[in-house]
């Protein structure tokens, strides 16, 4: 089947699944490596108060915040952003 057939039968609704070949399939970014990192106590019961106050594991907690950070803070995401947005990058837009 071409792709142009594919994506025709999925724009009109129909099931592509019969044509996908699912044991190929992979999900981006989702290979993980472990990370060690050393807190003081005061911060674990910190975080252990507030994964307890979510309903949710402290090691969820830590992901979703950096996750969060790094979505807003992060220097190359901006630096990204810029340049894609104006096609240069300045002081301003890395802010």
């Amino acid at each position: 089947m071409k792709a142009s057939e594919f994506d025709k039968l999925f724009d009109e609704g129909d099931s592509v699944m019969p044509y996908a070949d699912l044991s190929k399939a992979t999900r981006p970014n989702r290979k993980t490596q472990k990370v060690n990192v050393d807190f003081p106590t005061w911060m674990v019961n910190s975080l252990d108060r507030e994964a307890a106050h979510l309903g949710i594991s402290r090691q969820a907690l830590v992901k979703v915040w950096i996750a969060n950070c790094l979505a807003r803070d992060s220097h190359s995401m901006r630096q990204h952003d810029a340049l894609a947005g104006s096609g240069e990058a300045t002081a301003n837009n890395l802010r």
